[in-house]
């Protein structure tokens, strides 16, 4: 497939990004059902759908002789695409499980074949699921999910497919700024837009987190996986989130990962202390345990950052897929997502929940303020195309390589559909394994917010804990906010 057709298009930058092999990235999205769905089923659903007649999902990825990359259109044969599991896969005793198991082996070089479009969708008939792949050079999350979504049905009018309404927290308008006002606002866009610039590129060539038991590394995204889900309950995370004045549901998130994460670094600690003490006392009788056990401690207000994806697009939420379909349309298909560095801090146990939310949302604030996506997004473009590809894959390892964890939020939709007549009982997604230790992707759907967390786990072998302690963390900031 070395020479180019003259109808070959050409991968956007973001493309070229996901099929480097160190930044390779597939999506890997699981809809629990009530009851198995079959070949024939599916085939019907798809054959007439917008999906499949969706250029990208109908199109060879080909590499011309000087190392391009293009779609190139081909016939589509629709049985290549379903792949059909009718006996347990794996040894889990319950379904939720043998389905995570399940997602986290194909996270780890399990990559598409390049002779067919790439996409695929699964069917795990003993565990009542559906499991659809789709590579991430085709579109981001929500452009992805905003045309699978058509094709299901809403569980209360079958003629229609689920609503694409983001999940907007207020309705006001806002405030009319005075001159000064703005002149204010202008400043603090340019210095938080200067000063996490500098972070930024600092974070790509030198400045990394500091060692914990989370955090991953080079070479990490080949280790083996583990995939856990933490269950929230947006009526929880909206109980919360209005305590504090205009805070968003991406507030109480990262609230919620900042007291998990420490909620969980405190167990880790401590359980690794009481280990290296009954070592060190078995062995040795001269060593002074006080100093020792004080080295194991975390430092109070450590820094922990993660890599968050924003979406770009002009609406938040997902899209009309009519208007994702145009080419000059501003909310265009394709990948378009920029890439905020988030910091959080870790915390002793004891410390207020609430602090950690009102924490998180000064911090998105000054994020959000500043054009760190934006030119983040255009920066790669930049270096994709008078760098080349290799080096701007280089970049963005480094970026990871260097931060702890990855954050992920789509809003999906807010009523339950269904497929094939089938009600869809769950909605998850993840991705391939990044160097990082942990990746988390959020999901909304019919009320609520399944966040799954993919780990490295021979760094974070207990990743049930983990999930438990996300879980947890939203419980001591609800049970905080009902005490207001």
């Amino acid at each position: 497939m070395g020479i180019e057709n003259e109808n070959d298009e050409p991968l956007t930058p973001a493309g070229r990004l996901f099929v480097q092999p160190a930044t390779h990235q597939i999506i890997n999205c699981a809809l629990g059902l009530e009851r198995p769905i079959g070949i024939d089923e599916v085939r019907s659903v798809l054959s007439d759908s917008l999906m499949i007649k969706h250029p990208r999902f109908s199109s060879l990825l080909v590499t011309d002789n000087h190392g391009r990359e293009y779609w190139r259109k081909t016939e589509l044969e629709i049985d290549r695409h379903i792949i059909l599991h009718s006996d347990p896969v794996g040894e889990a005793d319950d379904d939720e499980t043998a389905v995570n198991d399940y997602l986290a082996d194909l996270s780890v070089s399990t990559p598409l074949s390049d002779d067919k479009p790439l996409w695929e969708i699964h069917l795990l008939s003993a565990h009542k699921a559906l499991v659809m792949r789709i590579h991430h050079a085709l579109g981001d999350g929500t452009s992805i999910l905003s045309l699978t979504l058509t094709l299901f049905r809403k569980l209360n009018d079958p003629e229609q497919s689920p609503t694409t309404e983001p999940l907007i927290s207020s309705s006001r308008t806002p405030r009319r700024l005075k001159t000064g006002e703005k002149v204010l606002k202008l400043l603090k866009m340019i210095w938080f837009t200067l000063i996490y610039l500098f972070e930024f590129i600092a974070r790509a060539l030198w400045v990394k987190d500091g060692k914990t038991v989370v955090r991953g590394g080079e070479g990490v995204e080949m280790w083996p996986r583990k995939l856990s889900t933490a269950k929230l309950s947006l009526e929880d995370m909206k109980t919360v989130k209005n305590i504090v004045a205009n805070a968003t549901i991406n507030d109480v998130l990262f609230g919620i990962i900042s007291l998990g994460l420490s909620k969980y670094l405190d167990k880790r600690s401590s359980d690794s202390k009481d280990f290296y003490v009954l070592f060190l006392k078995s062995r040795f009788q001269q060593v002074n345990l006080a100093n020792y056990v004080s080295s194991l401690a975390l430092q109070d207000g450590l820094q922990i950052t993660g890599v968050a994806l924003v979406n770009l697009r002009p609406s938040r939420g997902l899209q009309d897929i009519k208007e994702l379909m145009k080419k000059n349309s501003g909310s265009g298909w394709g990948n378009k997502f920029g890439i905020m560095l988030l910091p959080i801090y870790y915390h002793k146990n004891g410390s207020d929940p609430l602090q950690y939310l009102k924490r998180a949302k000064m911090m998105i604030d000054r994020k959000k303020l500043s054009l760190e996506a934006f030119l983040s997004y255009h920066i790669g473009h930049f270096v994709m195309n008078t760098l080349g590809p290799k080096f701007a894959s280089l970049l963005n390892y480094k970026i990871v390589c260097n931060t702890t964890f990855t954050i992920s939020n789509v809003v999906g939709p807010r009523e339950e559909f269904t497929v094939a007549g089938i009600p869809v009982t769950y909605l998850r997604t993840t991705s391939s394994s990044l160097s990082h230790a942990i990746t988390m992707h959020m999901v909304s759907y019919g009320g609520r917010a399944d966040m799954q967390i993919l780990v490295a786990k021979d760094l974070i072998p207990d990743h049930e804990n983990l999930a438990k302690c996300f879980e947890d963390a939203l419980h001591e900031m609800k049970e905080a906010a009902v005490q207001k």
